[in-house]
């Protein structure tokens, strides 16, 4: 398979027509090989418009979302990421490569450890992979620019928004299937947050504890 071709008609046949346009973001998904953060069993598959499985129960998203949600966030060099939900480690990597430093977490200890090597081969040194429950957050590090949810959630729980500084933001996709919503939250002030919907999609739901509470 002619990697490079795929990832070329990628951009141009599902990226762009999304309206991600930003030439940051459309480098970057040229730089950042998709194909080595996908299971070898679906590596020709690493290019098509679809979720790909990651075993658990889990998801990569399909490229275009992944591809809108980094435009949305309208990255910087000196940001700091915390995403919720590893799965591959690529949305880790996509971040990596345009923030300071970036924080992933993952329930499942199998794809922590897949993704943490992943990473490592790649040469991406800028990323720590927890195995936690993302949806307390990662508080030793905050607060964060950016933070990133990786999968879908019923809310946003306020354990994240509280780690987001002051400017920060964070998308998510909000709701249940066969309604949900990708949204972009921008902290305006001290517990004061700014929500905007960005677009309709169905992806998995967020891989969570048994007991996770979620605040509506």
């Amino acid at each position: 398979m002619n990697f490079e071709q795929a990832r070329f008609n990628m951009i141009e046949q599902q990226i762009r027509p999304w309206d991600v346009l930003d030439p940051q973001v459309l480098d970057l998904l040229f730089v950042v090989k998709r194909e080595d953060f996908v299971p070898a069993a679906y590596r020709n598959l690493a290019f098509a418009d679809m979720e790909i499985p990651l075993g658990s129960g889990q998801s990569m998203l399909a490229p275009r979302v992944e591809a809108r949600l980094l435009q949305e966030l309208n990255l910087r060099k000196s940001d700091r990421a915390l995403e919720v939900g590893t799965g591959s480690g690529y949305m880790a990597a996509l971040l990596a490569a345009r923030v300071e430093h970036v924080v992933t977490l993952e329930t499942d200890a199998e794809l922590a450890a897949s993704a943490r090597d992943t990473l490592q081969r790649a040469g991406i040194a800028n990323v720590n992979v927890e195995q936690a429950d993302g949806l307390q957050g990662w508080a030793a590090r905050a607060p964060y620019d950016v933070i990133v949810l990786s999968g879908a959630v019923p809310a946003v729980p306020q354990a994240l928004l509280k780690q987001l500084r002051v400017g920060g933001r964070l998308v998510a996709v909000v709701g249940s299937a066969p309604v949900m919503e990708a949204q972009l939250i921008t902290c305006v002030g001290e517990g004061v947050y700014n929500t905007i919907n960005l677009f309709e999609t169905v992806v998995p739901a967020l891989n969570v504890p048994a007991k996770a509470e979620f605040v509506f």
